[in-house]
């Protein structure tokens, strides 16, 4: 699986943004994400604010993973 929803890019690029297929195809995703306004768009969750939710909101069972 790649991890993009292209899909959900092409719709965006072609129907959103009226870009031909020929166009959309030559983009980088990092160039259609900024032409769709999204270059302020979060950064993903990193390790370390991971850490910092898991002690703010602990699992209620003490963090068994058996299910």
């Amino acid at each position: 699986m790649s991890g993009l929803d292209w899909p959900g890019l092409m719709r965006a690029g072609m129907l959103g943004l009226g870009l031909a297929p020929e166009v959309f195809w030559r983009l980088s995703p990092v160039e259609l994400m900024l032409m769709l306004g999204r270059e302020g768009a979060e950064a993903p969750l990193s390790r370390a604010r991971l850490d910092e939710l898991a002690r703010a909101f602990p699992d209620a069972d003490g963090g068994s993973e058996d299910g």
